[in-house]
């Protein structure tokens, strides 16, 4: 754990079933998770690199849709949920 986060416990972080053997292809990189209080991700679902997640942060696909969170995004003490697709052109 860095000693730069500002209290010494853990974020608590659950991950849906969809990652269980698809871990590494659905991070890019490691999020920063420096501020980061809970997590909570399920379904079919990608974070891009450089992604910020800070307080509570719950990301839920709908069973069919897919969430990409792109790169570079900063989600704090947000919900997200059902279907999202942001491509580069």
């Amino acid at each position: 754990m860095s000693p730069r986060r500002e209290f010494p416990t853990t974020p608590h972080v659950k991950l849906g079933s969809s990652f269980t053997k698809e871990y590494v292809n659905r991070f890019e990189s490691i999020p920063d998770m420096l501020e980061l209080d809970h997590l909570t991700v399920s379904g079919d679902v990608t974070l891009g690199k450089n992604v910020s997640l800070k307080g509570t942060v719950i990301i839920i696909a709908n069973h069919g849709d897919r969430i990409d969170i792109p790169a570079g995004s900063m989600l704090e003490n947000k919900i997200v949920s059902g279907n999202l697709r942001i491509m580069d052109h």
